[in-house]
């Protein structure tokens, strides 16, 4: 399978370093964009389509777990095109190993499934502490996902298959110690260089365009120069902040909260214990296990006879490292803090109480609960702040979910106007004028939301002026709007955007010009080395950038130095030119041995995900991949006009 690769060292090789050369520098994700027709086909895999809906659901799903995992995340980020596009490569990547495993008939074996939910965290701490496993607890885990068990182990059973595809490369892949630093030290070695800069804003300033320059430039770059689609609107919102206005909490329903709620709002019970630990990890032999238990309960004997003996048993023989030199001290902890077996025990104890051997994950622990305290109980007036809004909350969210769906249903199926849902559900009718497709600097709440703006500029929005329909545009946000008015892109008479047109034909002649004057230095200084008006020498390399261009460095760590002084010509972009005269070439300072065997081992990791990706990329070869939605990363603005290609 890895011939193909192993007999293209030097193709291999070329692969490697344009994979691995960026990792050596902060560079951004690249991603792209959703385009493509509703329903039809967005990639091709093997033949086989993945349709715009698949695409929308994965999507809508990474989007959903993201939030789960981190509530903070600004969706604005997670609905851009490049995130799109980015779940379109990973969809069209889970489709490719998915062929691959099938066609290579790649299996899972039962022993292997065992292992695998064997050593899952997850499953594990579902396991009693006779290591048998808590079915119930294990059905209703899976249930809150929507699987039942054997859905789950085939889900695992598949992801096991579909990992045996690319793990025989990524594991096989080997990196010598000589090839590593020989490549490692050609990377990171140091060049002295001096610069001279031609910034676009020095020759632009010494250039006067007649009013015929500037309509000649006007006319041949009008798409510059156009005001985006724009409509005035009005929307209305479905959301806590407006239900909890709706809501007025009665004096008996707050002190009846009050008080079925008082240990709970007061804060949480903390104990504190010590304890001696003898570890064993949950999966080791039944044996093993035996002889901690045994080991346990000899010292348990000892410390029921003696308990003022507890600290110095345990500073001997618990294993323990962070409790043992304090005599098995934990401090204090509150429900949650402890694995379950421990805290059920603690928080059943009393104060004085010396434990039997308890089992856990982490092996055999004998406790002795030292202190409780109870928490400070707050007054109903103390607490009425606290529990009228923790009320609202509550009912604002059940109201929610009540109006959500009448929400919807109002806004589709009367959908010439939002007045029937805002007199039906009690909401404002809210306006904008001036909305774009792009949110506004400054722009929050539905305004801020690329899928309400999506929406409201879909084609039948603009023309039939109906109803969005309902937009989920954050946590209990619901959102449906109308245009009222549209003005269609369109190009700005001159007259109106004649400062704009001047300082764009600057910008574009005066780069122009630094480019003209920076090519001629470059030959002159090239013939004549010596005559050559450039910075003070400064000492660069791709760790120590010195506050330069990106461009400027790259070219003198790629300037051929078998003939010193060597001279490149770098074109900055709309930033102008600049011309780098490499002057001494500085060997990598020898990093400390630690640090050696840490970029070997890195570059070694390197090499293997280099060989992986080729693979994967031969893979995709081979089972014609398409992708055909366009690739926003395709889109660049040109380096003179700023305009997107």
């Amino acid at each position: 399978m890895f011939d193909f690769i192993r007999k293209h060292t030097k193709w291999t090789m070329g692969l490697l370093f344009l994979l691995i050369v960026p990792s050596f520098i902060l560079v951004g994700m690249n991603s792209g964009s959703h385009s493509g027709d509703k329903g039809g086909a967005v990639a091709k895999v093997d033949g086989v389509e993945i349709t715009q809906p698949e695409w929308d659901r994965a999507h809508q799903n990474e989007v959903d777990r993201l939030r789960a995992a981190q509530p903070e995340l600004d969706v604005k980020l997670l609905d851009s095109p490049q995130a799109r596009y980015a779940t379109l490569e990973r969809l069209v990547r889970d489709r490719v190993i998915a062929v691959a495993a099938h066609q290579f008939k790649l299996t899972a074996s039962d022993q292997r499934l065992a292992r695998e939910l064997r050593d899952s965290p997850e499953i594990s701490a579902l396991r009693r502490p006779d290591g048998s496993l808590d079915m119930e607890r294990y059905r209703q885990l899976l249930g809150a996902q929507g699987l039942s068990p054997e859905m789950f182990e085939a889900n695992v059973r598949t992801d096991l298959s579909t990992r045996q595809v690319l793990a025989g490369i990524g594991g096989s892949g080997l990196a010598s110690s000589a090839a590593a630093d020989m490549a490692l030290n050609a990377y990171l070695e140091k060049r002295e260089i001096q610069l001279a800069r031609f910034n676009t804003a020095d020759f632009a300033a010494k250039l006067n365009p007649t009013d015929a320059d500037l309509e000649q430039f006007y006319k041949a770059n009008e798409k510059l120069f156009q005001a985006p689609e724009q409509a005035s609107i009005e929307y209305v919102l479905l959301d806590l902040d407006s239900l909890k206005k709706t809501i007025t909490v009665n004096e008996a329903d707050l002190k009846t909260y009050y008080d079925q709620n008082i240990q709970r709002l007061s804060g949480p019970e903390e104990r504190r214990a010590s304890h001696i630990l003898i570890t064993v990890p949950a999966t080791a032999p039944a044996a093993e296990r035996e002889k901690a238990k045994a080991k346990a309960q000899e010292l348990l004997a000892i410390v029921q006879k003696a308990p003022d003996t507890f600290a110095d048993v345990a500073r001997k023989n618990s294993q323990d490292p962070g409790s043992a030199p304090n005599g098995g001290d934990l401090d204090f902890f509150a429900r949650g803090a402890m694995v379950k077996p421990f805290e059920d025990v603690a928080f059943a104890m009393k104060k004085g109480d010396i434990s039997d051997v308890v089992a856990s994950d982490f092996g055999f622990h004998i406790i002795k609960l030292t202190d409780i305290k109870a928490p400070k109980q707050r007054s109903f007036e103390e607490m009425r702040p606290e529990l009228e809004a923790d009320l609202k909350k509550q009912q604002a969210q059940q109201k929610f979910s009540e109006k959500a769906e009448a929400f919807s249903s109002i806004v589709y199926e009367q959908s010439d106007s939002l007045k029937p849902a805002a007199e039906q559900l009690k909401l404002d009718i809210k306006t904008a004028a001036q909305v774009t497709r792009q949110p506004a600097a400054g722009a929050t709440g539905p305004l801020a939301n690329p899928k309400f703006l999506n929406e409201l500029f879909s084609s039948e929005a603009i023309e039939k002026k109906r109803n969005t329909k309902a937009v989920e545009a954050g946590p209990n946000q619901l959102v449906s709007g109308r245009i009222v008015q549209y003005i269609a892109a369109h190009t700005q008479p001159l007259a109106e955007v004649k400062e704009q047109v001047r300082q764009r034909w600057l910008a574009q002649h005066g780069a122009q010009e630094a480019r003209k004057e920076g090519a001629a230095k470059l030959a002159a200084w090239k013939a004549a080395p010596a005559t050559a008006a450039l910075a003070a020498p400064v000492l660069v390399s791709r760790e120590q950038m010195q506050g330069l261009p990106a461009q400027v460095v790259d070219a003198a760590l790629r300037a051929d130095t078998s003939a010193l002084p060597a001279f490149a010509g770098v074109d900055l972009g709309a930033q102008g030119y600049a011309v780098v005269k490499v002057g001494k070439v500085v060997p990598r300072d020898a990093p400390p041995e630690a640090a050696v065997k840490g970029a070997r081992s890195q570059y070694g990791q390197w090499w293997a995900a280099a060989e992986t990706q080729a693979y994967y990329n031969s893979l995709k070869e081979r089972f014609k991949v398409e992708i055909l939605a366009r690739n926003p990363a395709d889109t660049k603005p040109n380096a003179q006009t700023g305009v997107t290609q």
